[in-house]
């Protein structure tokens, strides 16, 4: 329908425009608007919301497409806009209304809030000195509390409590781990204080480390007696030390001091546990005289010397090993426990730092645990060193002497071993090793001064005598017991020496006496015999490689001498000796082996007389030259020695034989028909049958 109306409006327009008679002057003054019209009509978009809304609106008004309706629409929608106008003022006349009563409600409040204002102000006035001073207070509570603070702090930290104080110093108090945590809070506020006298007041830094440090010294003057009673306590027979006594000695290794003390205290203890142990060990009774019927007395074998010192040192090494595993450790496994608090001790006690200047700096716990455990077995070593001592100087045998020498040199390797070289025990057997060897020197000369003073002869058999074959065979004892000692290798020998000198030089010197009485050859086979059977003694040990070669030197010496005599007894035996002393001065020249023949020696029946002399001695050459050295008791060596002088005899026949042969072929050169009878024909020997018949 709103279609219609503007097309009708449309169409009425355009009829009128064409149908209207007017001037063409007139038509072009109106044309314009007209047109305007028409093209703002036609310009217009149904598209556009606006007149979308407004077509809307005119078909809910219901408005019919009629000429009076379009006549009237225009002042039908003024007439509702001044109408709506007219409700508006009317609406606006009660808003100004409730303006005015809002602005007297304004002005009523302006008035109350000027009178308040004007209160306020004047209590403003009389407040200000009021609340001046309430800041300054507020100011000065924040100050307050943050001084209450650092003074909590303060007092929490360098502060310890009463119920603190009186844990950590009194002895009713027990040692626990809250005694601990203290005392290491103590220790941490005396380091602490440092700080405090840093500053430019430093009376409060000392103050509180005077006060700590009474503290702490009866802290650990508390933990000395408390350590004091539980070592009083403790079962000295097994002395292990348990974890809260090790903890104790621990910290109380920072007072140096108290710490020796309470070893000193310990060692003193276990030297007369140990003492009485050893006691009982001896003798089957403590030393309250009570009878143990569990423990054999070791004085039950005081009758065998060695066993008897072998059993005393074998339970001085048994207690002394039980000693250092007991101790062991506290002295190693906390060694480096004790060693920081040794040093804080020290950095804490700068004037005992004098008196240990001579002492190393640094805390050895190895040393200490030797030092320590030597002084628990000192009065066993002091009993041990009387015991044995009497033992030394009442036996007089002189194998017996060497052997509880030797014994000692074992023990006091081992312990050297086990407690270091300087200990009160070790020094003991070192003393008791030197009296023990003493002892036997003594002996040996008293007894080598007794053979000195008997008259000795040779044995007929020119064996070794008795009292050689008796010093052998102690010195065959001496060095099975010497073999078994602990000696370097590199000084095993050098070591050996000085016994050798007691125990085999003066039986070897009186047996070269008794060889020089005798004639010889008796007295080279005697000294032989002497030899051989001093170095069959020797040769299975291996620390007598020098000796040996010196009497196998000196064996080689007389063996030549019988060399000889067995060479001379070949030589005056076969008839060859006054051939040999006539051809010795004789040369190889042609006059000289001419000469020959001239020679008393070598006239026939001379030759011949020896030529029957050696054919006499030669069957039977070898069997009486060993008869000379029947009494030799090596037949090997008299073997060697008579062939090495048969050798030497054949030589010399060798070379007689050779100038008889020559002499002989001089003989043939100048044969005239009426020559002697060669030589070799009145002595007919050849060298070859004599090597033979001494092979």
């Amino acid at each position: 329908m709103t279609t219609d109306y503007f097309l009708t409006r449309k169409q009425s327009g355009l009829s009128d425009v064409v149908e209207s008679p007017i001037s063409p002057a007139s038509s072009q003054a109106r044309s314009n608007p007209l047109t305007t019209k028409v093209t703002s009509v036609l310009s217009a978009s149904y598209a556009d919301s606006d007149i979308r809304d407004a077509l809307n609106l005119l078909d809910k008004r219901g408005v019919q497409n009629s000429s009076e309706t379009r006549r009237q629409l225009r002042l039908d929608v003024q007439k509702e806009v001044i109408e709506s106008n007219g409700d508006i003022i009317r609406e606006f006349g009660h808003v100004a209304e409730q303006l005015k009563r809002i602005g007297l409600t304004i002005a009523s409040l302006n008035q109350g809030y000027e009178e308040m204002k004007r209160h306020i102000s004047a209590a403003h006035q009389e407040t200000a000195p009021v609340l001046e001073e309430a800041s300054e207070l507020m100011k000065q509570k924040e100050q307050v509390e943050a001084k209450q603070q650092l003074l909590k702090a303060f007092n929490a930290h360098f502060i310890m409590s009463d119920d603190d104080i009186a844990r950590l110093t009194s002895t009713a108090e027990p040692v626990n781990d809250k005694f601990f945590s203290l005392l290491a809070r103590a220790k941490k506020i005396q380091n602490d204080c440092e700080i405090l006298l840093g500053t430019e007041n430093q009376r409060l830094g000392l103050e509180i480390m005077e006060q700590t440090s009474k503290n702490l010294n009866g802290a650990f003057q508390k933990l000395y007696r408390w350590i004091q009673r539980e070592f009083k306590s403790l079962n000295l027979e097994n002395p292990q030390i348990s974890s809260a006594i090790r903890r104790a000695l621990r910290v109380l290794a920072e007072r140096p001091s108290l710490f020796q003390n309470c070893l000193d205290f310990f060692a003193e203890a276990r030297e007369h546990i140990l003492s009485d142990a050893f006691y009982t060990a001896l003798t089957g009774t403590s030393a309250t005289g009570e009878e143990d019927t569990s423990v054999k007395p070791i004085e039950l074998v005081a009758h065998d010397p060695l066993r008897y010192v072998g059993d005393m040192l074998a339970w001085t090494h048994s207690a002394t090993v039980s000693e250092r595993e007991a101790l062991e450790v506290l002295f190693i496994s906390d060694g480096d426990e004790i060693a920081k608090g040794i040093q804080a001790g020290r950095d804490s006690e700068p004037w005992n730092r004098i008196s240990d200047e001579n002492e190393a700096s640094d805390f050895d716990g190895l040393k200490a645990l030797n030092e320590l455990v030597d002084r628990d077995v000192a009065g066993v070593a002091r009993v041990l060193r009387q015991r044995i001592g009497q033992v030394i100087q009442s036996h007089e045998e002189t194998i017996m002497a060497y052997k509880i020498a030797n014994l000692l040199n074992f023990y006091r390797v081992t312990f050297s071993k086990l407690l270091g070289e300087d200990s009160v025990l070790l020094e003991s057997l070192t003393t008791l090793e030197e009296s023990a060897l003493r002892q036997f020197r003594i002996l040996m000369r008293d007894h080598v001064a007794g053979l000195q003073a008997e008259t000795h002869a040779a044995p007929p058999d020119l064996g070794p005598p008795d009292f050689l074959q008796d010093g052998l065979k102690q010195l065959t004892a001496i060095m099975k017991t010497y073999e078994t000692s602990f000696v370097s290798l590199n000084s095993r020998e050098a070591d050996f020496q000085p016994i050798l000198a007691e125990a085999f030089d003066p039986f070897m010197n009186g047996s070269e006496a008794i060889a020089k009485d005798l004639e010889a050859p008796a007295s080279s086979i005697f000294a032989i015999n002497c030899l051989l059977a001093a170095r069959n003694i020797l040769a299975p040990f291996d620390f007598n490689g020098e000796r040996l070669l010196e009497i196998t030197g000196n064996i080689e010496q007389y063996s030549a001498s019988l060399v000889d005599h067995q060479y001379s007894f070949f030589r005056n035996s076969s008839a060859l000796q006054p051939l040999l002393q006539a051809l010795t001065s004789l040369s190889d020249t042609k006059e000289g082996l001419e000469s020959i023949r001239t020679l008393d020696t070598f006239q026939p029946d001379a030759l011949t007389l020896a030529s029957q002399t050696l054919d006499n001695f030669l069957p039977s050459a070898l069997m009486d030259a060993m008869e000379n050295l029947k009494d030799l008791q090596s037949s090997k060596l008299a073997r060697e020695i008579t062939e090495e002088a048969a050798d030497k005899f054949c030589d010399d026949f060798e070379q007689v034989e050779e100038k008889l042969i020559a002499a002989d072929e001089l003989l043939e050169e100048v044969d005239n028909g009426s020559a002697p009878e060669p030589l070799r024909a009145l002595f007919p020997r050849t060298s070859a049958e004599i090597r033979v018949l001494l092979s």
